[in-house]
């Protein structure tokens, strides 16, 4: 049996195990992975493993040859079509001195390799160049397009870029034609432009709409319907009110005179409150209701006036 310190042990590796991705990626990636170097061979827990052409790595600012001892200010981009922040690392193998700018850090297994120091985009770094001819300058560039769930998935993307700067004196650095300094970039360009959208979250948009369709067209056949009933029962019941009951009750008129008052004054407001519905285009919902009220007040009017105008029954006169 292992015993209480061995057990402690490989708790804490397990521990160091989980937690190292954590703690790398935020601040920048790894410097190695297994055996390779992330900023010569990209990282397998991006992507698919492989570099994309989906994702536009650039660094501008780079001059044809270097002078000694001269400085110049790098801007790395990073373009993708759906990922628009990421993350990289650059390296020169030492030749000359990277400085970080905002945003970026010096790589903690090797100080003289440059990362980000937090997600981001559009760095500005500094790189000067040796004090003396070293010959051919090589940089390893590798960025990476993140989708931002804060997992490593396909969802993410990342390219290399290989490139290097000529010793002094080997090449024309001439200011006037705009050609001292260049853009070196990796990638497809027409990827930019094509988001592969995805099929969950189209068919949950779908499902969306129908809902909503659904739930309009429902509520209209619903109250259409609804109204539609009303207004059917209150003719039946006109109708065999006349037919069958005798017609309807008789209404004194000292009782149906304020009443018909009362029911027209009710009528006349929702009749205006329809008419401001359907001047200010307000949702159907609301001049069906009100449109249906004011009915129901000009009904109660007319039953008012036909009721004062039936004849007494002997009921009516004890």
């Amino acid at each position: 049996m292992l015993s209480r310190n061995s057990r402690l042990l490989v708790f804490g590796l397990m521990a160091l195990l989980l937690i190292a991705p954590a703690l790398a990626m935020p601040g920048g990636p790894p410097w190695k992975s297994g055996d390779n170097l992330v900023v010569e061979t990209g990282c397998s827990c991006h992507g698919d493993g492989a570099p994309s052409n989906s994702v536009v790595v650039s660094i501008s600012g780079v001059p044809r040859s270097y002078t000694v001892d001269q400085s110049y200010d790098f801007t790395i981009s990073l373009q993708h079509a759906e990922n628009p922040d990421g993350g990289y690392m650059i390296w020169d193998y030492n030749k000359g001195t990277l400085t970080p700018g905002e945003g970026s850090r010096t790589v903690a297994d090797e100080p003289g390799a440059l990362s980000q120091s937090a997600v981001g985009n559009d760095w500005i770094i500094t790189w000067t160049a040796p004090s003396s001819d070293v010959g051919i300058i090589p940089f390893q560039l590798v960025g990476n397009a993140v989708n931002g769930n804060g997992n490593f998935d396909a969802g993410d993307a990342w390219n290399i870029i290989s490139f290097s700067i000529s010793p002094p004196d080997t090449t024309t650095n001439d200011d006037d034609d705009g050609l001292a300094l260049r853009t070196i970039s990796v990638g497809d360009y027409d990827a930019l432009f094509v988001a592969v959208e995805d099929p969950a979250g189209v068919e949950a948009e779908r499902q969306e709409n129908l809902a909503e369709k659904f739930f309009d067209d429902g509520n209209l056949f619903y109250f259409a319907t609804l109204s539609i009933i009303i207004v059917a029962a209150v003719i039946q019941g006109e109708f065999y009110e006349r037919r069958f009951g005798g017609g309807p009750e008789y209404l004194d008129k000292s009782l149906a005179i304020p009443q018909g008052v009362r029911r027209s004054a009710v009528a006349a407001l929702l009749l205006v409150m329809f008419a401001w519905a359907v001047d200010g285009e307000q949702p159907w919902e609301i001049m069906l209701t009100l449109g249906m009220l004011a009915l129901w007040a000009i009904f109660g009017v007319y039953r008012t006036i036909v009721q004062a105008r039936a004849s007494p029954q002997a009921k009516d006169l004890v």
